[in-house]
């Protein structure tokens, strides 16, 4: 779900440390990847996606702290409980596709900013990011992405009730 509020504060970093920002992934909190095949995805999965979020709301979300993965620094939304009910809305009607491919038994919703970094840049960068927090969303709809071959491009929108 793209988050144009935190855009300000995160989109230099992204451009220069996370590289799905540099193939035209905007600032976001993923519901679910990897999803199908962009070739897979035509008007019969897009309105099953919209089927399966027709029953969620709207909702508002606040940016007050960095986390970290291994080499990853991320902000952390609160509440998450919406992101890891979407997410869990779909990979159950896509049971093939589970989120990160299965690699993790809890799937934390995170909007990263830096990816495949040392621990000195993830620090300097949380160092600026703080002086920028906290930042409030309203998540309204969610997007589905797809990849060309070349870069990350909005096939769908799916607004939230």
């Amino acid at each position: 779900m793209k988050i144009p509020e935190a855009e300000p504060a995160v989109r230099a970093w992204r451009e220069q440390l996370d590289p799905s920002a540099r193939a035209g992934v905007p600032a976001h909190v993923t519901v679910l990847f990897p999803f199908l095949e962009e070739s897979r995805i035509d008007s019969a999965v897009c309105a099953a996606v919209g089927e399966v979020l027709e029953g969620h709301r709207a909702f508002e979300v606040r940016f007050e702290s960095c986390g970290r993965f291994p080499g990853v620094l991320y902000l952390v939304p609160e509440p998450d409980t919406q992101f890891r009910q979407l997410t869990q809305a779909i990979a159950d009607r896509w049971p093939q596709t589970p989120p990160f491919g299965g690699q993790f038994t809890d799937v934390i919703p995170h909007l990263t900013v830096a990816q495949g970094q040392q621990a000195t840049a993830l620090k300097k960068v949380e160092a600026d990011l703080l002086g920028c927090l906290p930042i409030t969303a309203r998540v309204s709809s969610v997007e589905l992405m797809v990849h060309d071959g070349t870069g990350w491009h909005e096939r769908a929108s799916f607004t939230l009730q």
